[in-house]
């Protein structure tokens, strides 16, 4: 366990699991460092073929700890450590599944557009609440989420805010498949474990060709951030903020 993250080997599996259950997996920057570590230590390990990314029961991840968030980002951005989280996202050759349960909110919407496979429970919920907190969407979703989506989901989902079931999920494109709760890891470490035993070569060729360069949606996060970064200083997100922790 490290920063709230346990990384365990189920084979040629590296599993990542966000572990903050009482704060429902709010991501930390200590959280961001440890899963960009995980990651780029499968790239250079032969021996592991695929990750998987898992939250807890109920709660894949609420998005960004913004109190955390707020005392460490670098208030031009997102911060250098989810920053190194979305470019290790983006750039990794391995292949990348999700089993999500419960609540997927903020970059635990926009890091689908990055799985090859997602698998989610019945009671998963996405949400990317980036407009109403006057700020703009991150990791690239900008340009993944036309793409995967359609123009008009993709809006919906990033811009307006919409709520997205798992049943809208699976059928924009979002989600691979829906799996009952009490099957959720098993699916998805038996679809990673069948990846996994592919030739590797021809898995990362067949891979790069589905995907393509990823060097457009590396310079999108890019200027995502630098606008991400402009916006934390607009009035309206100043207020959003201010709002929000009066809630709290």
């Amino acid at each position: 366990m490290t920063g709230n993250v346990l990384v365990e080997r189920h084979g040629a599996v590296q599993v990542i699991r966000m572990h903050r259950p009482e704060k429902k997996n709010a991501l930390t920057g200590a959280m961001y460092a440890a899963m960009t570590a995980a990651l780029k230590a499968a790239e250079g390990d032969e021996a592991i073929r695929v990750n998987v990314l898992f939250g807890v029961p109920g709660a894949f991840t609420a998005g960004n700890d913004l109190k955390d968030f707020l005392a460490h980002s670098e208030q031009d951005g997102l911060g250098t450590e989810v920053i190194d989280f979305l470019l290790a996202l983006a750039s990794g050759e391995k292949p990348m599944l999700a089993g999500v349960d419960g609540i997927a909110i903020g970059l635990g919407t926009t890091l689908q557009l990055h799985c090859d496979l997602t698998f989610a429970t019945p009671r998963s919920l996405f949400r990317a609440p980036f407009t109403d907190l006057g700020i703009v969407p991150e990791a690239g979703s900008s340009l993944l989420g036309p793409l995967v989506l359609g123009r008009q989901n993709a809006f919906a989902l990033l811009a307006m805010g919409a709520d997205f079931t798992a049943e809208d999920a699976l059928r924009a494109g979002l989600v691979y498949r829906s799996v009952p709760e009490e099957e959720l890891e098993a699916a998805t470490l038996a679809a990673a474990a069948r990846i996994a035993a592919k030739p590797p070569e021809a898995m990362r060729l067949s891979r790069r060709l589905l995907r393509g360069d990823p060097e457009a949606v590396l310079a999108r996060i890019r200027e995502e951030n630098r606008i991400f970064g402009e916006r934390l200083k607009s009035p309206e997100a100043i207020e959003a903020f201010k709002a929000f922790f009066a809630r709290k």
